[in-house]
């Protein structure tokens, strides 16, 4: 029996530090490995610089081709984070200060003596339609709107926000890998694993080279939903290239 499609998602990546090398991406994989264990497949990732017209051709384009649209960076209190008002323009949605997200932002703000100044404010723009994303670390909250879930780009905030989100999306099966390290260069390998590859189409079969003093060598990882089908393929794999492994 053929396993149900998962539901598919593509991450948004946004801010001129991440194109620039000023500030390393650590969300995307977070993300991956997330998303992987609930059963929803990451089959597409960008990054946009601060740009309004980039940013709401990017969400346009991902919530089209995707069930779920996760952003990340632009939701802070400066000028240049501009994330949740080219959201609301790629939706037509109005947005404003919310009285939901501001009480949040005064009453944390308030419990420690901070000041609710007009750009710490900003952090309460809101898409009307939109619903809150929780965030236990900087109450600060993220928002839903249509199939697309604008985060933070902190990567505290983002893991908190993530764990909000994902219990709220259906998943399907979990994607299961088997993997072995074959001491042989790829070009000796690959006859043997397009043939494998061929009588397992339902898995995914990824070879990943390696050098180690001088010695080449593949890691093959075998990826699928069907762990009998996965536990197929790798004794299969291991009878072509016996004497190898970790």
């Amino acid at each position: 029996m053929t396993a149900s499609p998962n539901p598919t998602a593509a991450m948004l990546v946004i801010g001129d530090e991440i194109l620039s090398g000023r500030t390393r991406d650590s969300n995307l994989h977070f993300l991956a490995r997330q998303l992987t264990e609930h059963g929803v497949t990451l089959a597409e990732a960008r990054v946009v610089s601060d740009d309004h017209a980039a940013i709401v051709a990017a969400v346009q384009a991902l919530s089209d081709a995707f069930d779920h649209v996760f952003t990340s960076g632009g939701i802070g209190p400066t000028h240049d984070d501009i994330t949740a008002d080219a959201v609301a323009e790629a939706f037509g949605d109005h947005i404003d200060i919310r009285p939901d997200a501001r009480d949040l932002l005064l009453a944390y703000f308030e419990s420690r003596g901070v000041e609710a100044t007009e750009g710490r404010m900003r952090m309460a723009r809101i898409p009307d339609s939109a619903t809150l994303i929780e965030n236990p670390v900087s109450i600060a909250p993220g928002f839903t709107i249509g199939n697309v879930h604008v985060m933070a780009g902190v990567p505290s905030v983002f893991e908190a926000m993530v764990a909000s989100v994902l219990p709220t999306i259906k998943g399907g099966a979990p994607l299961l890998s088997q993997s072995l390290r074959i001491q042989m260069p790829e070009g000796e390998i690959a006859g043997p694993l397009r043939t494998l590859a061929a009588e397992y189409p339902q898995l995914s079969i990824g070879s990943y080279p390696y050098s180690t003093n001088g010695v080449f060598g593949s890691n093959i990882v075998i990826r699928g939903q069907d762990g009998g089908q996965v536990s197929a393929a790798m004794v299969a794999l291991c009878d072509l290239f016996p004497g190898h492994g970790a």
